[in-house]
């Protein structure tokens, strides 16, 4: 229904930011950057735990298998 807008939607964007946030904007982007950088932090930290777990898992099994083919023989 909605699509993301275009060149002049984007420059009227712009102004109404320009206009609600004036001399603060620079502070804004910073903040909004920090905030953009810190979320990649956590979602990588996330990623490493969930490989970490995947990884420890599978050796966990494959520790088991051995394990049977021992007793096995």
């Amino acid at each position: 229904m909605f699509s993301m807008p275009g060149g002049w939607e984007w420059l009227i964007i712009l102004i109404v930011a320009l206009l609600i946030f004036g001399k603060r904007l620079p502070e804004v982007m910073k903040s909004l950057g920090r905030g953009i950088v810190e979320f990649k932090k956590g979602v990588k930290g996330v990623e490493e735990e969930v490989e970490d777990s995947s990884s420890k898992t599978t050796k966990k099994i494959e520790t088991e298998k051995d394990t049977a083919k021992q007793e096995n023989k």
